[in-house]
């Protein structure tokens, strides 16, 4: 079965570097992300198409344009338009062409793109009329009863939508019917719980989609975490097994927030300190 990965914009935002970075000082990660006069630093929202003989599968919707404008300033939100669906457009592809989205988690910042843009006095709506959506159903279970630390990283009108659908697929375990035997699931909960990172088997190798577990190249490094993180000492862990048993089998990451990198191999050296090589700026 022929497989062709493309990665897309799906916005891009600016965020306080500080929460990015968690207990990191700032004298550290300016050196890998400049900031600007508000501590922000650039953030890409991006999305991997997979596109098979005869199925486009989608994996991540990024952000979006569903913000009103003060909430799209509040978050850092960049760009007016609905990005994904200019670059679908682009590679000549409709919303209604997209068969499947496998969502990490139900973040904001990872599956606004689900929404259309912003219109003033309208409700929101699903921009894909045929994509089935797959979740687990311990992130699904998350976003519909969120803690009061990550409540506002919901949107509020999504799960409704989505269960109203009927076009919803919650998984509970490493495989799903609908994605096949390519696709595997790992699980991490130090994030937030049950977010799924969907590996691959590509020609070239398994390329696991990272998620907020290894947002890019700088968090590949152990102990770096996000002030977002909800078990940072458990995420570290969860980061040191897939680290070492994709760089034992020769994989790659796929980056959802590097400003910069798609996708990276692994390096390892003398001290045992995981660091990217050989990065990919865009997969096309």
């Amino acid at each position: 079965m022929a497989m062709k990965l493309t990665s897309l914009l799906g916005n891009s935002q600016k965020l306080d570097g500080g929460a990015m970075f968690g207990n990191a000082p700032k004298a550290l990660w300016q050196q890998w992300y400049p900031c600007d006069e508000q501590n922000r630093i650039h953030l890409q929202c991006r999305c991997l198409l997979v596109q098979e003989d005869d199925r486009n599968i989608l994996f991540e919707t990024g952000i979006g344009a569903f913000f009103e404008p003060k909430l799209k300033q509040r978050f850092g939100v960049q760009e007016d338009e609905h990005c994904l669906l200019n670059a679908l457009s682009e590679l000549g592809l409709s919303p209604s062409d997209i068969d499947i989205i496998v969502l990490s988690h139900l973040h904001f910042d990872h599956a606004g793109g689900l929404l259309k843009a912003y219109q003033e006095l309208k409700a929101p709506t699903l921009a894909f009329p045929n994509a089935q959506v797959i979740v687990s159903e311990t992130a699904w279970q998350r976003a519909l009863n969120p803690h009061a630390r990550d409540k506002a990283s919901f949107i509020a009108d999504l799960q409704p939508l989505l269960e109203a659908s009927g076009r919803l697929e919650r998984v509970r375990g490493t495989r799903s019917a609908l994605l096949g035997d390519r696709y595997r699931f790992h699980y991490s909960d130090g994030h937030t719980p049950g977010m799924l990172l969907t590996e691959i088997e590509t020609d070239d190798g398994a390329l696991v989609f990272a998620a907020d577990l290894i947002p890019g190249t700088a968090w590949v490094h152990l102990p770096i975490t996000m002030g977002y993180d909800r078990f940072p000492e458990m995420l570290i862990d969860e980061k040191r097994r897939l680290l070492a048993d994709l760089h034992a089998r020769g994989g790659h990451l796929f980056f959802t927030h590097d400003p910069e990198i798609a996708s990276a191999a692994l390096q390892q050296d003398d001290r045992g300190k995981f660091s990217a090589a050989n990065a990919v700026h865009k997969l096309a």
